[in-house]
């Protein structure tokens, strides 16, 4: 009797052990696929699977565009309220990925679509001078695309 016990703990640690072999490989496939997507290159600072790029560095609005374009990102496009809350924490005023559009007569982000009236204070367009900063106070300014402004790039991984 007491080999048939002794064979039958064996049988169940045996099983027990590949259970719990299955159940931490598949731990560490969920939780390598889960931080690939929500994960930042160094020096970015991740948001709800963004990941946020927030330059001291002064540029005009193109070359901030492009060097963010470069960085495989784009200049911020604030999609809610929520957003708007996290990079509001910022100390200056930031290029935004926001142009006047001459042919439209409106403002647009950089990927064409128009800017929503009740996610920024509206931007007086008496003297359009193109493109767009933001400040930490919720201010948006048009200033001219020449002038040098620090920027914030995102990149957005969802």
């Amino acid at each position: 009797m007491a080999v048939s016990q002794t064979t039958l703990w064996n049988l169940i640690s045996g099983i027990l052990g590949v259970i719990c072999l299955l159940l931490m490989t598949t731990m560490g496939i969920l939780l390598k696929n889960c931080s690939d997507c929500c994960s930042c290159p160094k020096r970015w600072i991740g948001h709800q699977c963004n990941c946020y790029l927030f330059f001291d560095e002064l540029k005009s609005w193109t070359e901030s565009r492009d060097f963010c374009a470069s960085q495989n990102s784009s200049l911020l496009h604030i999609q809610n309220r929520d957003e708007l809350r996290f990079v509001s924490s910022s100390k200056y005023f930031y290029w935004i990925g926001v142009y006047y559009s001459k042919e439209n007569g409106t403002w647009l982000w950089e990927n064409g679509l128009a800017l929503p009236q009740d996610l920024l204070q509206t931007i007086q367009t008496f003297d359009t001078k193109k493109c767009v900063i933001y400040s930490s106070s919720h201010s948006v300014l048009d200033v001219s695309c020449e002038d040098k402004s620090h920027f914030i790039c995102k990149q957005e991984l969802m």
